[in-house]
């Protein structure tokens, strides 16, 4: 019975030392959890019940328990490198068709041959689809992830429409030449037009101009110019007339300059300017196998409105047009809500989804698998997905690595017991020995 009974006691210091090696194996294993041996009592009991005087079989291995506490950060400097501070699984695809979900804490990522976020065994990660302007999720289901998917083209431009400004006009000066005077800029806009030809109006035609740069329907950028001329400076009246690529700008089919009356206070007053707080050009011919641009220029946009003030002079305080260029893929940014931003060279940003995490009510029922993934079963309770930031699933931080959990000095001072558990099972196997050579010498 000795025998027996310290011999179950070898095989469980030995399973306590093959857990403690696993972990110190696993000490610098990104996103690891280490294990635990779990032991319990064998005991030999009839159907009548126990004797009072009965002596126990051993022990056994109950369990070997997992052990999800939160492992240090250590912080990269790559995006994709990422870390969860709370109970969540990042959650990952083998390939894009499969179905099969597994589940991981190792957020080190890198993308793929295809543009897609993956780890170093090649499962992809997956993530909510989004708006991609808001970035509003659009489900939280894990049965409709996608994978995430950096850009590999660049970005599509966007011709302008419309241009937004806020500017000060200079008061109290004296009206410059009548602009439908002889020698006056209409003339010069009106010669223009006629010939089909570029126009540089004379500096003494106009009194104040700014410039714009706009896009085009294939991203090429040209130069609107607008030309401001006081025509009365009793009644605070200024003329605007604009060129595109130095060629005049139309509306109706004719020169038809905007008019932008102020009141005693320097405020524009849309009940008199012809603008209507906007000014609508004809569409304009480039000529170079772009769309025509039609251009909107908006005087009083979110309320940056025009005005005619003495201090500062001419200034521009705001200036934006709505188009923009193709761009290259930038970057990438994450955000804490796990948010996946692409910016391009042309400043524009698109929200490339959202990173779906998951959680288990209980994590240690999970299968391991292997390369720091588990596997759902019965015991772990099925996977409930969600964002980040939403109930325990917790934040991710973006530029960083969960390092394992495992508490190296703990470990080896568990070394040190279980080799002692060992050879003290040993001594006993030694010691029913001896009383055995004994017995059988007599």
């Amino acid at each position: 019975m000795t025998f027996s009974t310290s011999l179950s006691g070898l095989n469980a210091a030995s399973a306590d030392l093959d857990v403690t090696s696993n972990n110190i194996a696993n000490v610098a294993t990104n996103g690891f959890k280490g294990s635990r041996a779990e032991f319990a009592d064998v005991f030999a009991a009839s159907p009548l019940g126990t004797a009072a005087n009965a002596i126990g079989s051993g022990v056994q291995l109950a369990a070997v328990s997992q052990q999800f506490g939160q492992g240090n950060l250590n912080f990269t400097e790559s995006t994709l490198d990422m870390a969860i501070t709370g109970e969540g699984f990042f959650v990952l695809k083998p390939d894009q068709t499969s179905n099969e979900l597994t589940f991981t804490r190792a957020g080190s990522y890198q993308v793929d041959q295809n543009g897609m976020v993956a780890n170093s065994a090649g499962n992809i990660l997956q993530v909510f689809p989004v708006d991609p302007l808001s970035g509003i999720v659009s489900t939280t289901s894990l049965t409709g992830t996608i994978p995430l998917q950096v850009p590999n083209t660049v970005g599509s431009p966007q011709a302008s429409t419309a241009v937004s400004l806020n500017i000060n006009l200079p008061a109290g000066i004296s009206p410059q030449i009548d602009p439908a005077a002889v020698g006056g800029i209409d003339s010069e806009f009106n010669a223009a037009i006629l010939a089909g030809t570029t126009v540089s109006p004379s500096t003494s035609n106009y009194n104040n101009s700014t410039s714009a740069t706009i896009f085009d329907s294939q991203g090429n950028s040209h130069i609107l110019t607008m030309y401001y001329v006081m025509t009365n400076d009793l009644n605070n009246s200024w003329e605007v007339r604009s060129t595109m690529d130095g060629f005049p700008m139309q509306i109706g089919g004719a020169l038809f300059p905007a008019t932008l009356d102020f009141d005693s206070s320097g405020v524009l007053d849309l009940a008199t300017s012809t603008t209507a707080a906007a000014l609508n050009f004809d569409a304009f011919t480039l000529n170079n196998g772009a769309a025509p641009i039609n251009i909107t220029i908006d005087f009083t946009n979110q309320g940056n409105t025009v005005t005619q003030e003495a201090q500062g002079d001419f200034s521009v305080q705001f200036l934006s047009q709505d188009g923009f260029s193709t761009g290259r893929l930038a970057g990438l940014e994450i955000d804490s809500s796990g948010l996946v931003r692409a910016s391009f060279t042309n400043g524009q940003t698109t929200a490339l989804g959202k990173i779906a995490l998951a959680r288990f009510d209980n994590p240690q029922g999970l299968r391991q698998i292997g390369e720091t993934s588990w596997e759902e079963t019965i015991s772990s309770g099925p996977v409930i997905g969600g964002e980040a930031g939403s109930g325990n699933l917790g934040l991710i931080q973006a530029g960083a690595l969960e390092t394992s959990n495992v508490d190296l000095t703990a470990e080896l001072v568990n070394l040190i017991t279980a080799q002692r558990n060992f050879q003290a099972n040993s001594k006993a196997i030694e010691t029913a020995n001896t009383i055995t050579q004994t017995i059988i010498n007599i």
